[in-house]
């Protein structure tokens, strides 16, 4: 009988070749189905290949009376999902138990986007007398215009730019690569930065391919594009919680409220699963409601 030690290990490494996850989400999947081998153990299954369809039903009411918020109630039922799934792909079992499993309904918050005004003021916020303004305008138009994770922004390698193209290679979630293009703006602005400022730092023998350099010539550290972002919003005067990940909603939001395709803008952003992206439709939505309600005549 397949056993509990075997089916996590097989589990851990279907997430890591298959599914190409980073070290911290598999053991954040691993963590998840933890739980449910808790639940398991005290309904007396000795095996998940024991779990019928009817009983496991009665796991998402356990996790909610241990006290775990929607939310998180939600993250672990995907984890048990996705561990059904490992175990029928690999043909332990014919049908998952676990297909029926409902997670609670958690509302959906919508992420913050700046408006191309905001945007502005921020870039103009900058002091480009300083060496490191041409590097921060840079910055600023490259998250804008590729909607990348703070992550990727700081490992983005000169040899991964391609100007002619239009295109930048970007290393994402679970090392996956996409390609995804780079406007003509951000790419005039990394072009000054490196041909007149990166050019004259003494950079670490590491990250000589790195684009983006702190004033002594290494890789930037997440929290320093952090903290810059921060500063620039208070200095254009923008009032929102602002993180360098709001610049991808902002590019995301802008792209859907263009009228692009969903399925494109899922590509450029490196989302796995569609029903991610489409937490921006829901915001198209609300900018359409506000824009009636602006100027429509009968709105009033």
């Amino acid at each position: 009988m397949e056993n509990w030690e075997r089916s996590l290990r097989g589990f851990k490494q279907y997430l890591t070749l298959e599914r190409s996850l980073s070290l911290n989400s598999v053991e954040a999947y691993l963590t998840d189905v933890s739980k449910f081998k808790l639940w398991c153990d005290e309904q007396g299954f000795q095996s998940p290949i024991q779990v019928d369809s009817r009983r496991i039903l009665h796991f998402p009411q356990w996790i909610a009376d241990l006290g775990f918020v929607p939310t998180s109630q939600a993250r672990i039922i995907s984890g048990v999902r996705a561990f059904y799934k490992y175990l029928v792909v690999d043909d332990i079992l014919v049908e998952s138990p676990a297909d029926f499993l409902e997670p609670p309904k958690t509302g959906r918050k919508l992420p913050v986007a700046l408006s191309i005004e905001e945007i502005d003021a921020m870039v103009l916020a900058i002091d480009r007398s300083k060496p490191e303004g041409e590097r921060n305008v840079a910055i600023l138009e490259t998250l804008y215009s590729c909607g990348l994770r703070v992550s990727e922004l700081v490992g983005l390698k000169l040899t991964q730019v391609h100007a002619d193209e239009g295109f930048v290679q970007v290393l994402g979630k679970g090392n996956k690569e996409r390609l995804v293009p780079i406007g003509e703006r951000a790419l005039k602005h990394i072009k000054i930065y490196v041909n007149q400022v990166r050019v004259h730092l003494t950079i670490k023998p590491q990250d000589r391919d790195i684009v983006f350099l702190s004033s002594r010539g290494g890789k930037m550290s997440r929290q320093l594009v952090f903290l810059l972002i921060k500063d620039l919003a208070m200095k254009a005067g923008v009032q929102k919680n602002i993180s360098p990940h709001v610049f991808r909603h902002s590019f995301a939001t802008h792209l859907v409220e263009a009228g692009a395709d969903l399925r494109a803008v899922q590509e450029m952003l490196g989302h796995e699963s569609i029903t991610t992206t489409e937490i921006y439709t829901h915001l198209d939505r609300s900018y359409l409601a506000n824009t009636l309600l602006q100027y429509h005549p009968r709105s009033g």
